[in-house]
């Protein structure tokens, strides 16, 4: 469709000098020059010479490698991404209603917040978590919790992520525990566990054990499920976090893929075959303001994991070489002035997400720079999803904006660069030496730093923050989470201790103290502990003593 590459170029010279020029001599544009998030060039118009190098291989088929235009071959024609939104706050009790809430407006997955207490490890009892217990998410601390969160939502017919990294092994037990209960097969079970710590070493800090140990749970668990719960997504690879702590774009994925990479080659030094583990991996994603940045990123993510699978590991089947993944609008673009704001960057984010082909996708609410969100602001964010699935009309065809000249030069470009970070990560020993020695560390900080100066400069506008500002009274409607909810969890947990069988928890938790020390897979131990009803705090608390904690680098 386009030999003439030279006839083209000639053209383009010819309508810079004629039109192009003059209109910019007569009123000067608004950027000396325009660029990504990532620092990328975006030219004043693209044409195929821009593309010239690019294969329709490179592009392919949807469904087919290297996944470029997507991992279905109908996409959204078939179905609809699962819209999830990410919940839970107080305690198990006040977070089922907001789950019940949830499924009753049209949410078609859940995704379970846990309190900071939760994330680490610690018991509400403790006296690290005072002030702490449900504010961030629910606060869970034994398998009695479990069951209250999910009580009278089937296991079997809806699909739960999990936000949960260092302590993963327990909270995934707890929700096998409760599964058993439901007298739900654990082969019936679907849904995503964070389970990501690596990237917890470098952008987010709720770590607890050593990187070694820490990977040997991980892929304890990818052992575990790939023999007993085979529709769950074990790991969740997430770049999100990652990108909220001010990595560019390209930054998100070259550090997710190094670290994903750590994870593939640690199961298969535990003896596992790629091809066995590799379909259970998913991805989490953030979507951004720059529309068609973030479009390519998604695009170039599928590629390169792709290219990652079949040429680095051997990978034999399809399903080990898509990469799925799970999306969520920008927790870091939110502002707390003019909220109602929040709404139109959501929608575009959601946009950008949808037009990426993401297989799940959580949108924020316009309130959360200020607090938990609201119900009417949960609404509103699930409705944003659902006008732009049955009204926009975006999801009517597969990749629509595949073989746009800017768009398919923005996906090469972003691939080549993620994969000069990758190689740079590699020649260092991999993700984790890179997380020891604060390289990842640093690279993220920078960008954050320069983003926010080119916001404070005034480059870089941010409606209603350093531009187009009003007088704002402080919001009243705000959701909080109250200290009678944190006085009732202890009260809660200190009956669950006194009415337990304590010789059978003390017996569970000695087995799990003794494979600690071995080389044996961990779940079996720690399901055995939750059924008991030992706590989180007391099964992490044993394995800090067989593995220790970890230390963070100071970055400077």
């Amino acid at each position: 469709m386009y030999k003439d590459i030279a006839g083209i170029e000639v053209a383009k010279r010819k309508w810079e000098e004629k039109k192009l020029r003059p209109t910019i001599e007569k009123a000067q544009e608004r950027k000396k020059e325009f660029r990504t998030t990532s620092d990328i060039t975006v030219n004043t118009v693209y044409t195929p010479k821009d593309v010239e190098n690019t294969t329709f291989n490179e592009l392919g088929f949807p469904g087919e490698y290297p996944f470029t235009r997507g991992i279905q071959p109908n996409m959204y024609r078939g179905k609809f991404w699962t819209m999830r939104q990410y919940a839970g706050y107080s305690t198990a009790e006040e977070s089922n209603k907001r789950y019940k809430y949830l499924l009753n407006q049209g949410t078609t997955g859940l995704s379970v917040a846990f309190d900071l207490p939760t994330q680490v490890g610690l018991d509400s009892d403790s006296g690290l978590s005072l002030g702490e217990v449900g504010k961030v998410g629910v606060a869970i601390d034994s398998l009695y919790d479990m069951e209250v969160l999910f009580d009278g939502i089937p296991l079997d017919k809806i699909s739960t992520s999990m936000t949960i990294n260092a302590p993963s092994i327990v909270l995934l037990a707890m929700y096998l525990a409760v599964a058993k209960k439901q007298g739900v097969p654990f082969e019936n079970l679907r849904g995503t566990i964070q389970n990501d710590i690596l990237k917890e070493y470098a952008a987010r800090g709720t770590y607890i054990f050593p990187v070694k140990p820490s990977l040997r749970l991980i892929t304890d668990i990818f052992e575990y499920c790939s023999k007993n719960v085979p529709k769950w997504n074990t790991i969740s690879i997430s770049g999100y976090h990652i990108r909220e702590a001010g990595a560019t774009a390209v930054q998100e994925l070259a550090f997710t893929f190094a670290n994903a990479i750590e994870y593939v080659r640690a199961a298969i030094n535990k003896g596992l075959d790629v091809d066995d583990f590799a379909p259970q991996l998913s991805f989490f994603f953030n979507a951004h303001n720059n529309l068609f940045e973030e479009v390519a990123k998604f695009r170039a993510a599928r590629r390169v994991w792709a290219k990652i699978m079949k040429e680095w590991f051997g990978a034999k089947k399809e399903k080990s070489m898509m990469l799925r993944f799970h999306t969520q609008t920008a927790g870091c673009t939110l502002t707390a002035q003019q909220i109602d704001n929040n709404i139109v960057r959501v929608t575009l984010q959601t946009l950008a997400a949808v037009l990426g082909g993401t297989q799940s996708l959580h949108t924020n609410s316009r309130d959360e720079a200020l607090a938990l969100p609201t119900e009417e602001s949960v609404r509103i964010a699930l409705r944003t999803q659902q006008i732009v699935a049955y009204e926009s009309g975006v999801c009517d065809t597969v990749d629509p904006l595949g073989g746009s000249f800017y768009i398919e030069s923005l996906t090469n470009e972003i691939e080549r660069k993620v994969f000069e970070y990758i190689n740079k990560i590699e020649e260092m020993g991999g993700a984790a030496k890179a997380i020891e020695v604060g390289y990842i560390q640093k690279e993220i900080s920078d960008s954050a730093y320069k983003y926010q100066r080119e916001i404070e400069d005034g480059e870089k506008i941010v409606v209603g923050v350093n531009k187009f500002q009003i007088q704002e009274h402080a919001k009243k409607d705000i959701l909080k989470v109250s200290r009678e909810a944190e006085e009732n969890q202890k009260t809660l947990l200190k009956k669950i201790k006194k009415d337990r069988d304590n010789e059978k928890v003390k017996e569970s938790l000695e087995k799990l103290r003794n494979a600690a020390s071995t080389d044996e897979n961990l779940m079996p131990y720690v399901l055995d502990a939750v059924l008991n009803y030992a706590t989180l705090g007391e099964i992490c608390g044993v394995l800090r003593d067989v593995f220790g904690e970890y230390r963070q680098t100071i970055v400077i």
